[in-house]
């Protein structure tokens, strides 16, 4: 197979995240290595426009990378044939629209998450991708860290025996915006802009529970809007309408128990910003974004209950850090290459529209759930 080239269209290319982790960190580290290497040893290498609403944003980063080609006009773009693939980086609540303009279009796509506002959406994007025959993927970047890699190798070498449950803890606090700027843009915290802790980060916790540990059965969550005031960008005070922390557990089809806390209120008292504790009956783990500690069954030292004395034990020093001769890529480059390699290959590809669809169900049901206080079950289903 010879080396070819893929114009790319990326919408809302100088956002936050289009900028920092889709165009910096990913696109232009790809073209300059030359592309992505296919099985054979052919390379695919990438030929991007910048899309966006204000010209000059794009003007600016078009210059800062060299002279980027970039247009305001989508439609002009998704009429080109050269540019045969496309990635959207809008906020939600103009993605849809986005998304079936490119399906109409007959372009391959690869996009942010969530995938849709809603379930109904999601799928309906689905459907018209599957009817178009385009190849379609949705950002699953927590997969590709390295402390998530060094766990997945963990689960498929045995070492947990049997899982029995799982705690993630996830967030740090994120500053009002009255006396320090926040560290996130205001329409994370108004429902109406598609904000909310849930719509967020439980289509992150959908694919990571699927992709690590099983088929979730049942959810129970709660949704707290906990700092109901907050400052905008331009020093306005607001009223918060989107809740900035949830707490889950979900249940799954094999036994195992999650537990995840997911919260912009929190001060960082543990390693790294995301933490998850493996638990089996063969031996634990605490894994990070990139640390991985682990402790075997004969090496559980024998825990004892006296609030009368003080414990002796240093728990922490019983754990032995994962070693490691592996270089990490940056996980959203390294998903845009899986996601192209599959595309140039024509093989399947895993994290597609369908289980976008499905991150999407698990925040509608969180959603169900807090509302009325209870569980409730995850239907059966593709999608």
């Amino acid at each position: 197979m010879a080396d070819k080239t893929i114009g790319v269209i990326l919408n809302g290319a100088t956002g936050r995240m289009g900028y920092r982790q889709h165009l910096c960190r990913s696109i232009l580290p790809i073209i300059e290595q030359g592309g992505v290497e296919l099985s054979d040893g052919s390379r695919v290498q990438l030929d991007p426009i910048l899309v966006g609403r204000h010209e000059s944003k794009l003007k600016e980063a078009s210059e800062k990378h060299g002279g980027l080609k970039y247009t305001t006009d989508l439609d002009s773009v998704l009429a080109d044939p050269h540019y045969p693939l496309y990635g959207d980086f809008l906020v939600t609540s103009a993605r849809v629209e986005s998304l079936k303009k490119a399906i109409a279009a007959g372009k391959d796509i690869y996009t942010e998450k969530p995938l849709a506002e809603t379930y109904e959406e999601a799928c309906e994007l689905v459907r018209l991708a599957e009817a178009k025959g385009v190849k379609t993927g949705v950002v699953h970047d927590k997969l590709f860290l390295p402390g998530l890699l060094k766990l997945r190798r963990l689960i498929k070498s045995g070492f947990f025996g049997r899982i029995l449950s799982v705690h993630g803890e996830f967030g740090y606090w994120v500053f009002e915006g009255d006396w320090r700027e926040s560290q996130r843009p205001s329409w994370n915290y108004r429902k109406e802009l598609g904000g909310g802790m849930i719509s967020d980060m439980f289509p992150h916790w959908n694919y990571v529970i699927e992709g690590l540990f099983g088929k979730i059965k049942t959810v129970y969550a709660e949704a707290k809007t906990e700092i109901p005031e907050r400052v905008d960008e331009k020093g306005n005070t607001y009223h918060a309408t989107a809740e900035d922390a949830a707490y889950a557990i979900f249940e799954l089809d094999n036994g195992i128990t999650v537990q995840m806390n997911s919260s912009w209120n929190t001060r960082v008292y543990r390693n790294e910003l995301l933490e998850f504790q493996i638990d089996g009956t063969l031996g634990s783990a605490v894994v990070g974004l990139f640390g991985a500690e682990i402790q075997v069954r004969d090496a559980t030292p024998k825990a004892f209950w006296n609030p009368d004395v003080p414990d002796p034990h240093k728990y922490m020093d019983g754990w032995q850090e994962i070693g490691t001769d592996e270089t990490y890529e940056n996980g959203f480059k390294a998903q845009w290459e899986e996601y192209i390699r599959a595309l140039a290959e024509g093989t399947d590809y895993p994290y597609d529209f369908a289980s976008g669809a499905r991150g999407v169900r698990l925040a509608e049901l969180g959603y169900e759930s807090a509302a009325k206080g209870a569980k409730v079950i995850v239907p059966e289903g593709r999608y």
